[in-house]
């Protein structure tokens, strides 16, 4: 019988365990979450400036090695991400695409003219940044017309900079949020043995040495729920990394060791959260009375 009820006694504590580990990890994989968020905030904002581009219409009597030679010229700007020719037959295609019919057929010829895309670099992509590159390519002789979306450029800047400072908000109260809840997991665990820590208070225990295995136990909780998190955020990038890897998040050695800093965070995040809520949780049953305990 004894045995039976110690057995019933461990799968409990057992799951006990398993449960604020599963706690621990899934609270700290959110902060890893929004810590990656965090510091892949520029290269996302980044990306999406980098979609916007500059069309620029060319005048129809230059010939090809005209074409060619201001394409190396955009090329060689220090504004230029990447370019790319369409031809006034490519753009004629393009539109009968999507409007389903051939407007050459009623107009007899091809109105439309070549046109090169411009994708600058988004450190260019400002409503001041764009403005400056069309004035200057308009002096350009090759240049018939210079077009981009403006109301988008501004809009893009304006919500590129609101969504940093929310990102940077909604980071700080996470964290403190994350630390509550891995706090009342702690204190919950500690809770389950308050009768066991008034009674070694009772037989003479001094509170450090009630207080260590508690710590201890609680230690091995934050470091497993770590180790657990961190697997899970490592899978998340490595598929991040495969399927989007245009967000850049392994793309030069300082990604990688901004990850790093991460990871190790949030290792030492488990376990100093868990050392302190343990340390403060023991100390609280220490100094109640035992009457107390029941409530």
């Amino acid at each position: 019988m004894s045995t039976s009820f110690e057995k019933y006694q461990k799968r409990r504590l057992r799951s006990s365990y398993f449960s604020v580990i599963m706690s621990i990890a899934f609270v700290l994989f959110l902060i890893g979450l929004l810590g990656l968020l965090v510091l892949n905030t520029k290269n996302i904002s980044d990306y999406f400036k980098e979609q916007a581009s500059i069309t620029i219409f060319l005048n129809d009597d230059i010939d090809k090695t005209q074409v060619t030679t201001f394409q190396n010229s955009l090329n060689n700007k220090n504004y230029t991400k990447s370019i790319a020719y369409i031809s006034k037959e490519e753009a004629a295609e393009i539109v009968k695409k999507e409007n389903g019919e051939d407007f050459m057929e009623f107009l007899g010829y091809n109105p439309l003219k070549n046109s090169i895309e411009l994708f600058l670099k988004a450190e260019f992509v400002t409503p001041e940044g764009m403005e400056e590159i069309e004035n200057t390519l308009l002096k350009n002789s090759y240049v018939f017309e210079v077009s981009y979306n403006k109301p988008l450029i501004n809009l893009l800047t304006q919500n590129v900079k609101r969504i940093s400072l929310w990102v940077l908000f909604f980071s700080a109260l996470f964290a403190l949020i994350a630390m509550l809840l891995i706090n009342n997991s702690i204190r919950l665990s500690v809770y389950a043995k308050r009768f066991t820590i008034k009674t070694m208070q009772m037989v003479g225990a001094t509170k450090r040495f009630i207080r260590k295995p508690f710590i201890m136990s609680s230690i091995k909780l934050g470091f497993f729920g770590a180790v657990v998190a961190l697997i899970g955020l490592a899978v998340t990038i490595y598929y991040l990394n495969n399927y989007f890897p245009e967000l850049g998040l392994l793309e030069n050695n300082n990604d990688k060791l901004l990850l790093g800093a991460l990871f190790g965070g949030i290792f030492l995040i488990g376990i100093i959260i868990t050392w302190l809520s343990a340390f403060f949780a023991t100390q609280r049953f220490l100094n109640l009375k035992t009457d107390e305990l029941y409530y």
